[in-house]
């Protein structure tokens, strides 16, 4: 229980903060451990240091601003504690693999790197827990949609491209992203449920239209993802589940990772 409250206590820090100064330093003082541990703490449950994890969530924060908020690159950089428009930029670029001028009007998702909540179950508070991304601001969409399709995408053998570098990785989630919103309408919502997990939330209650949007980005499989010169072939999985008529976040949650591994079978 003491490593799962260090962690909620942690992020909830991050979460709070996202456009203040802090420092690594700061956030293990209010979870009273010592910085190491917290940096160990992150790499095992996280799979990545305390400032890659506040780096991502600035980004991900600041492209949502300067996509959807009407945010300038300056203020967007000033926002989020960066001194140069230039560092924020390059940054911004490690994340999105494209310039914030480049990003902005160009995409509509912007939610790469969702926080991340954490389920607490009886027994070692590492190996029990279980990482969830926060719907909570989703709630109210997923009420006006109940009873549409959601189509649950994840990641073929994607570990393979973690082996090859987390950077593959990165960008390998970039292009999930990608095609899937390549084939949404404007009236559809992406959302990030997991490592490389995702939802298209649509707005049809017939099936086979729904099945009509999953056909079209599955035809992508196969065509692969460019790093560092090497081909890296790309293929998706995709179940459907269907918002319930009173959706709850661990329900939901749970059925649309359910659909997810009844398309693998």
């Amino acid at each position: 229980m003491k490593n799962f409250m260090i962690l909620t206590e942690s992020i909830n820090f991050i979460e709070d903060n996202l456009c203040e100064p802090f420092t690594r330093q700061d956030i293990a003082d209010r979870c009273h451990v010592s910085l190491s541990s917290l940096e160990k703490l992150f790499r095992y449950a996280l799979e990545c240091s305390i400032k890659d994890y506040v780096t991502r969530r600035r980004m991900t924060q600041a492209a949502k601003d300067i996509s959807q908020g009407g945010l300038s690159v300056t203020e967007a950089a000033l926002k989020y504690q960066y001194n140069s428009v230039e560092v924020f930029s390059r940054v911004f670029r490690r994340v999105w693999n494209e310039s914030p001028s480049e990003f902005k009007g160009a995409r509509r998702f912007t939610g790469i790197f969702p926080k991340i909540n954490f389920e607490y179950r009886e027994g070692d508070d590492l190996y029990m827990m279980r990482k969830r991304v926060d719907l909570g601001e989703a709630y109210d969409f997923f009420r006006s949609r109940a009873g549409r399709w959601v189509l649950c995408f994840d990641g073929v053998n994607f570990a393979d491209f973690n082996k090859v570098s987390y950077r593959a990785g990165d960008l390998a989630i970039l292009e999930i992203a990608a095609r899937i919103e390549s084939a949404a309408s404007d009236d559809m919502v992406l959302m990030r449920i997991g490592g490389d997990e995702f939802a298209l939330v649509t707005d049809f209650d017939d099936e086979t239209a729904a099945r009509a949007v999953a056909d079209e980005i599955l035809a992508k499989n196969g065509e692969p993802v460019m790093f560092e010169g090497r081909a890296l072939p790309l293929s998706l999985w995709c179940g459907m589940a269907r918002v319930p008529e009173h959706p709850r976040y661990a329900e939901l949650f749970t059925a649309m990772h359910a659909a997810v591994e009844e398309s693998k079978k």
